[in-house]
């Protein structure tokens, strides 16, 4: 099966907007839309937490200043423009004529009644987007449509940060809390619908903001069915239930298509990958073939060269991902911001992979187990088995463990793992390089995911010099060159990105899909359009 190549999203306002939902008996009208949807929303504060179950579902409601496109550039949204004053300071430039749902205008002092909620209100379990609003040191409105941010140091990815900010609307009487935002009272917001009705965890019913600033939103009303289980949201598709079913499994396509309902796929702007323990001399389930432990191998690049040589990522991403998946050699798929187009996945090379295992000390190979999560992400368990028989033709033999998620964390977390199966994800690639294979340095807030313990000094430097760049083209290079950089040390073997995949039936002309996940009714273009 040919990879699905990267959808093209309708954007509208910044927000990412997602449909309604309804039950069988539910009669529809020809503006309605009706989605099943797995993404359970629990509640109606947009700030509460930082899940996609609340970024896709309120954005219908709520907008940002800002917004990423289908490529996670940044575009403008609430905000129409945006400057840099000096390393401490923005300005931030806001639409004109924009009201809220219950009439009121919109105006920079709902900006900053908004970061002071975050930063000063809201406290855990909530405040998921704290950390977003954290180098803010203050905000003024010179003007009413003018925002100025001062920072607590530089702070050239600021803008980025707001685009995960919801703007609510200020009120004098002070904050609400995330329990009076639950307990029925509408939720007030800029964005293309209005809010409706929902019941936690069950149903989200919107209906259209004639009164939207942008273009007319395209559904009179939109309603979602929270459809936890995948095989009941394909089920409600085909018995016309709903008109939109995301996060469909691959093995269901085929079925879908032969009764002539569209599906639509986008490369996840994650990937997943191996990683290896390089802290340690000695691991667990690593002998020579007589079963004797060994040295850590791993810390030698050439046995990690060899490895992701003897990898068959075309393989993983076309039969275990059903074609539903591309195979990957860096964090992000090719042509997302911050990517590098001279990174591209390799076929297998095993004998050249044998002969660099060789000249590193192991003509015969060794042993190791593999260990990773199965059910947790698509194709994870088999991706394990596959891998053991690349492996295998370099002369590795490799026992997979794939077990549940919650099994395996706690036991990586206790070093039982010498390699294992893991995943990034974020709203930008450097995230993900700070994640994954930047040093472990808590002042700097990176390494939080290098569980390998993988360190090098020129990367941490590159990518630090690379963090200081504005947001854009320029920072981009730079991140784009620190991933080449890396990636030839090879600290992890990136595998795959899988795809989303959302399906629809005639009532949907088309639906175009967002790298980060997001399932919006905005996304869906009503036939007849």
């Amino acid at each position: 099966m040919k990879m699905r190549k990267m959808l093209r999203i309708i954007t509208l306002a910044g927000a990412a907007t997602f449909g309604l939902c309804a039950t069988s008996a539910f009669h529809a009208t020809a503006q309605e839309l009706r989605v099943a949807t797995s993404y359970k929303l629990l509640t109606l504060d947009p700030h509460y937490a930082t899940q996609n179950e609340n970024t896709s579902l309120l954005s219908h409601i709520y907008e940002r200043l800002i917004y990423q496109d289908e490529a996670v550039n940044l575009k403008p949204g609430l905000a129409t423009s945006w400057r840099r004053l000096s390393d401490t300071q923005w300005e931030f430039k806001l639409r004109k004529n924009v009201r809220f749902h219950d009439g009121s205008a919109f105006s920079a002092q709902d900006v900053i009644y908004t970061i002071k909620r975050i930063q000063g209100f809201l406290t855990p379990p909530g405040g998921g987007f704290q950390s977003y609003a954290k180098p803010i040191k203050s905000v003024s409105a010179p003007e009413p449509l003018t925002l100025v941010i001062e920072t607590n140091g530089s702070e050239p990815t600021l803008p980025r940060a707001l685009s995960n900010i919801f703007i609510v609307r200020h009120e004098d009487s002070g904050f609400r809390t995330t329990e009076e935002l639950n307990s029925g009272a509408s939720p007030v917001g800029t964005g293309p619908y209005k809010f409706s009705n929902w019941q936690s965890g069950e149903t989200l019913q919107l209906v259209r903001n004639d009164d939207y600033w942008g273009d007319r939103p395209a559904w009179s009303e939109v309603t979602f069915r929270i459809v936890e289980s995948p095989a009941a949201r394909v089920a409600a598709l085909m018995a016309r239930d709903v008109d939109l079913a995301d996060f469909v499994p691959a093995r269901d396509v085929q079925g879908l298509e032969q009764r002539g309902v569209k599906v639509e796929s986008v490369s996840a702007a994650r990937s997943n990958f191996l990683q290896f323990d390089l802290g340690r001399e000695m691991l667990p389930g690593v002998t020579d073939k007589a079963g004797n432990p060994i040295p850590n191998p791993f810390r030698d690049v050439r046995v990690r060269q060899a490895l992701a040589m003897a990898t068959d990522r075309g393989f993983l991403a076309d039969k275990i991902l059903l074609g539903y998946g591309t195979a990957a050699a860096q964090f992000f798929p090719n042509g997302l911001s911050g990517t590098s187009s001279k990174l591209v996945p390799q076929p297998p090379r095993y004998a050249e992979a044998k002969a660099l295992l060789a000249e590193a000390g192991f003509p015969d190979g060794f042993n190791l187990s593999l260990a990773g999560s199965s059910g947790r992400y698509p194709g994870d368990g088999e991706t394990l088995q596959s891998v053991a028989q690349n492996w295998a033709r370099a002369g590795v033999v490799v026992k997979p463990i794939a077990v549940p998620f919650s099994v395996f964390d706690t036991n990586r977390a206790a070093g039982e793992y010498a390699v294992w199966y893991a995943g990034c994800s974020g709203e930008a690639v450097d995230v993900c390089l700070n994640a994954v294979v930047a040093s472990t340095d808590e002042t700097r807030g990176t390494g939080s995911l290098n569980y390998g313990n993988y360190r090098n000094q020129a990367f941490d430097a590159m990518l630090a010099k690379a963090q200081t760049i504005e947001v854009g083209p320029e920072r981009d290079e730079a991140i784009a060159r620190a991933t080449e950089f890396v990636m030839a040390d090879q600290p992890i073997i990136p595998l795959y990105h899988f795809h989303h995949i959302s399906a629809h039936g005639e009532k949907v002309a088309s639906y175009t899909m967002h790298p980060r996940g997001w399932t919006t009714a905005m996304q869906a273009t009503p036939s007849g359009e």
